[in-house]
């Protein structure tokens, strides 16, 4: 997304979209969010869209496990509605430091899947990370948070899955190589050939 006065593009996620349009959901950290907050309805926005790849909903169990940290929650609202839509029965566990930073747990829920909230300081649902929720039985995860948090995920889970990594980008469409990461396949550029990468591919 550009932004009058910012010469970077900021990289943000899709929660959801439809026909009509699409909704995505930001924290504001620094200048160019404060700028997005400020905006007003109507205002036109220069966005790239679809850059990069997303979670496969084909590659996905029938018990599909989708897991938000943070900032990373959004993403998994857009996907449990996919995994529902190819007839799967997904659960989702969505992460937050403190009561105070809960958001999107009664969308999640109106969904009428099983919806597990936990804080890191136990300020509500129940207390500890992700990884202290996971479900018992699954087939498959889906995660998106900050990168302690996927790497936490990667080594509790018993199963494959997809993982989507928070980078710092330059150019969106991977001319600058500034946000690659090398893979078990080689260099990879989160902001093209990513940022969604296969469990089994992940070096860290």
């Amino acid at each position: 997304m550009y932004l009058d006065g910012f010469f970077l593009r900021r990289p943000i996620s899709v929660c959801d979209w439809d026909s009509r349009g699409l909704t995505i959901i930001y924290k504001v950290v620094g200048k160019g969010t404060a700028a997005m907050r400020a905006m007003q309805p109507g205002q036109e926005l220069d966005v790239l869209s679809g850059l990069g790849n997303g979670f496969d909903v084909t590659k996905c169990g029938q018990r599909t496990v989708v897991i938000g940290g943070g900032a990373g929650v959004p993403p998994m609202y857009g996907l449990a509605k996919r995994l529902l839509a190819a007839g799967k029965a997904p659960s989702a566990v969505l992460g937050f430091n403190t009561e105070s930073e809960i958001f999107y747990e009664d969308q999640f829920r109106k969904l009428g899947i099983e919806t597990v909230v936990t804080t890191v300081d136990g300020s509500y649902g129940q207390k500890g990370f992700v990884t202290d929720a996971l479900p018992e039985t699954y087939d498959y995860f889906c995660a998106c948070g900050p990168l302690p948090m996927l790497k936490a995920v990667y080594n509790a889970s018993s199963t494959s899955g997809l993982l989507s990594f928070e980078e710092r980008m330059g150019c969106g469409f991977g001319a600058c190589m500034g946000c690659s990461c090398k893979t078990k396949y080689g260099s990879k550029r989160i902001c093209k050939d990513g940022p969604v990468l296969e469990k089994g591919e992940i070096i860290w």
